[in-house]
């Protein structure tokens, strides 16, 4: 069966606000020490992978006992990161959302690269988004809705070299025909004025940060 929605713990940064996510259908899969921290919340993972170089081997065991499947990956003939493997195998099963949590920490890096997963989503149709306590992220190659919700804040930085045809609506700095390069702050910040707004554009991919302090 097809799942509507696949959510992907990965080792970043987690916490209990991070349940509040969950729904009943959801698909759960947990990389390395995202798997830990689902079983040791009482959640059972369809599917835990990574190399588990973040966790102790009575960890492991834990997760092994815990989880519907456990797919290893030797730490170092891999090509992928844990966070992207598991990005991979969601991508494979076709779902029409995934939302991954854990991919931001203190590693700028793994967080960046996991930004980037964003477009192999999108080049698929797959809706996703990468969420911590303060963010939500997307990627837009055509158009997309936002809704006002706890978000304070809505960025715009291109994800390609240029960005055209950006319109908005239904925010407090709006946009008509728009061209963003990267490298430029011109999107930052910006706030919904009604309970909807929209964001199109002709060319190029766009990340839509919502935020908060």
């Amino acid at each position: 069966m097809i799942p509507k929605r696949i959510v992907i713990f990965t080792g970043g940064r987690l916490g209990t606000w991070a349940l509040d996510f969950l729904t009943p259908d959801d698909m759960l899969i947990g990389a390395d020490a995202g798997a830990l921290f689902l079983v040791e919340h009482g959640l059972k993972p369809h599917i835990a992978l990574g190399d588990f170089d973040s966790v102790t081997p009575a960890q492991l065991e834990y997760i092994r006992e815990t989880s519907g499947e456990t797919h290893d990956y030797d730490p170092i003939d891999k090509d992928y990161t844990d966070t992207e493997l598991a990005w991979r195998l969601a991508l494979s099963k076709k779902p029409q959302q995934i939302v991954m949590l854990g991919a931001l920490g203190t590693r700028f890096d793994h967080s960046l690269a996991n930004v980037h997963l964003l477009r192999m989503a999108q080049q698929q149709g797959i809706a996703a988004s990468i969420v911590d306590e303060h963010n939500c992220i997307q990627l837009t190659a055509d158009q997309t809705k936002l809704y006002n919700s706890s978000y304070t804040y809505v960025s715009l930085l291109p994800l390609s070299e240029r960005v055209t045809g950006i319109t908005l609506t239904g925010f407090q700095y709006p946009l008509h025909e728009a061209s963003l390069e990267i490298g430029q702050s011109l999107g930052i910040s910006n706030k919904l004025l009604l309970e909807e707004g929209q964001i199109a554009i002709k060319q190029g991919m766009l990340l839509v940060i919502q935020s908060r302090d």
